[in-house]
């Protein structure tokens, strides 16, 4: 079991991007209504079986850098911390501009980042983003850099749209429970500036983080192929939603007790928390099998989705925008990602 611990990495700032269509589960509802007819469903059965009242898509043709860029910018400007400062940029989306060259280049173009930095994309499902901070992390605290910057870019609205498509052309039961997971699929932009002390006087110190992985369940959960493999090849993404969420849970266990083990914590500890933004029955059945109230969470699924990599962090940042996340809260952000993997971090807030 991978664990780690920190003693001089802080998380400084957040800056987040909504993508600025606003589309109702009621709007995508309609468009599958010979679906719905055809399988005698009543409307209204998204919202009721995820939670979700609508999510967002970015207009059609825009670029992930280029959402990636606007958050990052957000995240320098309300930082103080020069983009000469940056050494190491990571892109952490799934969705990316290309399979080649790395998305970060043309972020890092894009916000002015020096030519000593490393830039380079990761990726791992709805993971990315906590990974890529492992990644900054263990370079602040081995003194390599004082500043780096973790960015992503989500858009759900092709494979929503292709989704769509194929259930119209071929309506059936079985199809429609694979694509539930996909149209809860929102879009937006995130980034995480993390720093070592001396540039953080007013940050969050990241007290360090539990990997847990069950790698025997990949074939659940899977989206492709990527970008540009060719661009005329289907793009299928299909769910087993509730195997993701039943083995998923016993993933989150696990790991959850190794985290609580790791970092000493009380048994009402953690103070609060953040989850990956799924929906309302994924939100009640994990927190219920952690034992954790729902007053200690903060969720945004019902007006967001579900931003892949995104959520997690622009969820952290709205919490702490709106005062949820309080001086002195030990806060779990809590990633269960398709492979399946689980990453558990722990910050001082």
């Amino acid at each position: 079991m991978f664990s780690v611990k920190y003693s001089k990495v802080f998380i400084h700032t957040f800056g987040y991007e909504l993508a600025p269509n606003v589309v109702a589960s009621e709007d995508l509802e309609s468009k599958l209504d010979p679906l719905y007819r055809s399988l005698h469903i009543q409307p209204g059965q998204l919202e009721a079986i995820t939670g979700i009242y609508e999510r967002r898509f970015w207009d059609p043709g825009f670029k992930m850098s280029q959402g990636a860029a606007l958050a990052g910018k957000k995240t320098l400007e309300s930082s103080g911390i020069d983009p000469g400062q940056i050494g190491m940029l990571v892109y952490a989306g799934v969705c990316r501009d290309n399979l080649e060259p790395a998305t970060a280049c043309a972020v890092a173009h894009q916000l002015g980042i020096a030519p000593h930095a490393q830039i380079y994309d990761i990726s791992n499902a709805c993971l990315g983003v906590l990974n890529g901070m492992i990644h900054v992390a263990n370079a602040i605290e081995l003194g390599q850099i004082r500043a780096g910057l973790i960015v992503s870019c989500e858009s759900a609205r092709q494979i929503v749209e292709l989704t769509i498509g194929r259930l119209l052309e071929n309506p059936n039961m079985e199809d429609f429970k694979k694509a539930l997971a996909t149209l809860t699929g929102g879009s937006g932009a995130v980034a995480v500036l993390m720093t070592d002390q001396e540039l953080s006087q007013e940050g969050h110190r990241l007290a360090g983080g539990v990997v847990r992985n069950a790698a025997e369940h990949h074939e659940l959960c899977r989206w492709g192929p990527d970008t540009g493999i060719p661009a005329s090849a289907p793009v299928v993404m299909e769910t087993d939603s509730v195997g993701v969420l039943k083995n998923g849970v016993a993933l989150g266990i696990n790991t959850f007790r190794a985290f609580k083990q790791a970092f000493k914590l009380s048994g009402n500890q953690p103070d609060k928390v953040i989850c990956h933004q799924v929906g309302s029955a994924h939100q009640k059945t994990i927190l219920e099998s952690l034992g954790i109230a729902s007053e200690k969470d903060f969720t945004t699924y019902r007006f967001l989705g579900n931003i892949g990599t995104v959520s997690l962090p622009l969820t952290a940042a709205i919490a702490h925008e709106r005062g949820f996340l309080e001086k002195s809260d030990f806060v779990g952000f809590f990633g269960i990602g398709s492979g399946l993997n689980c990453l558990m971090l722990g910050v001082d807030w």
